[in-house]
């Protein structure tokens, strides 16, 4: 195996992953938004309610089903491009690869029951099929995210050179840090969905102020969006609290920090020099990592110098991600903040031009989070694709020509991201107002 190969080969799988998060998050978030718009219906009987929720649930279907193909490759890849860790740590790890593929099909059955069966079924029925699809998607989420935590902090077996013994599955699933990594990741899917979500939202009503059904639609997804926008800092900060225990070097990467000090400051910003060891530009706050790692102002805080220069992730690949995960995460708890005072002093949801161009600008800041947290995940386990058991290097196929498939499907995953973008904006486009009613209702709301 080249190095050329090997390079192709994580490419490969770094795209395929960033391509399906995406959809994987939507599936997770959008039937909440598909419920939520369901109850308020039933609670109103407004029909705009009901065509909304009817949006959202053909909306998952689109993007259910682009997640089942692109989730369907990583399986795939999974086996033909890393044989030497699923050989190895099948077993270990087969368990949640297991429920996942329950939760999938459960989410399958229930979508179909709900995009097909709203008048076939019970109200209370078809009601129940929404929250089955909504859990099962949070399911499917949870389950994968177990891998991945055990892939960090590897348990539930014993290392040999022949390879695992003594294998406990429930163990392996539940390695150390799964309660912080799954809600961190769950808390992720239904903030970028809400934000993408109000975002589109608040574009239209830039262009359509009295626009009643996306005054609604807003209503639905700013509440969602607020909430976990001031709760994933939160979760954040015990996950980060975790890492510095259990990765130390992970950490070190994460905030560029080189040399192992007591009351170490906080690096905001800044670009790492690998052979120098040293950070530029960065704003320095005094014994912030200290206490942000573990609550003390005075604790001391492992450098990268104390680890073998062999076992460092890339730490200006780690670092920025890791600044671009938080500064975008800042962002969106601020506007939820403003959003929230906004909705105590108005008692409605804000709708003025200023707030709309805000949410219009923080659309893509939850994706943008999301892809970033799982850069940082991913380059910052390097160069382990188990952490401590099993190099990366280790782990790949010897077929050579890596190349081919990943130009392929790189041209796959384009095709399929331009056609999902052309159907989405069709569905939206169907709610936009039409004709010279519209045009008058708008002048008439930026009058008022």
């Amino acid at each position: 195996m080249s190095m050329t190969d090997l390079l192709f080969a994580r490419a490969q799988m770094g795209l395929s992953l960033a391509f399906h998060i995406v959809f994987a998050a939507a599936g997770v978030a959008l039937p909440v938004l598909m419920v939520l718009s369901d109850l308020k219906h039933r609670r109103t009987g407004d029909a705009d309610y009901r065509t909304l929720s009817a949006k959202l649930a053909k909306g998952t279907a689109i993007l259910f089903a682009v997640g089942a193909v692109s989730g369907t490759v990583l399986s795939f890849e999974l086996g033909l491009l890393w044989p030497e860790f699923m050989g190895r740590y099948g077993e270990v790890i087969g368990l949640p690869f297991s429920l996942e593929g329950v939760a999938f099909f459960t989410e399958a059955i229930f979508l179909g029951i709900y995009l097909y069966g709203r008048e076939r079924v019970s109200p209370g029925l078809h009601l129940f099929s929404g929250v089955m699809v909504a859990v099962s998607g949070a399911a499917s989420a949870f389950f994968v995210t177990l891998v991945n935590t055990f892939m960090n902090n590897p348990s539930g077996f014993t290392p040999t050179p022949e390879g695992p013994t003594d294998v406990q599955p429930l163990v392996a699933m539940f390695s150390p840090g799964w309660q912080y990594q799954t809600a961190h990741v769950l808390l992720s899917c239904y903030q970028a969905s809400a934000f993408a979500m109000a975002g589109i939202h608040a574009f239209i009503l830039l262009r359509h102020p009295g626009a009643a059904f996306h005054k609604k639609a807003l209503s639905i997804a700013l509440p969602l969006a607020c909430i976990t926008a001031l709760a994933q800092p939160l979760v954040g900060d015990l996950s980060a609290k975790h890492v510095a225990k259990a990765q130390p070097v992970k950490l070190a990467a994460m905030e560029a920090h080189f040399d192992t000090e007591a009351g170490a400051p906080l690096r905001v910003g800044g670009w790492p020099d690998v052979e120098k060891r040293t950070v530029s530009g960065s704003i320095d706050l005094p014994k912030g990592l200290s206490i942000l790692a573990f609550a003390d102002p005075d604790a001391v805080v492992k450098g990268l110098n104390e680890f073998p220069r062999d076992v460092w992730p890339p730490v200006a690949k780690v670092h920025m991600a890791f600044q671009v995960m938080v500064g975008t995460g800042s962002l969106m708890a601020l506007l939820a903040l403003a959003t929230l005072w906004r909705r105590w002093r108005g008692r409605e949801w804000p709708h003025g031009k200023g707030m709309m161009r805000a949410w219009l600008l923080s659309g893509p800041l939850g994706l943008v989070a999301l892809e970033a947290g799982w850069l940082v995940t991913e380059w910052g386990r390097q160069p382990w694709i188990v952490r401590g058991v099993m190099r990366t290097g280790e782990a790949v196929t010897p077929v050579p020509h890596l190349a081919a498939p990943f130009f392929t499907f790189t041209a796959v995953y384009l095709f399929l991201g331009v056609t999902v973008l052309f159907v989405l904006w069709r569905q939206v486009a169907g709610t936009l107002p039409k004709g010279p009613g519209a045009v008058v209702e708008a002048e008439v709301a930026h009058v008022h």
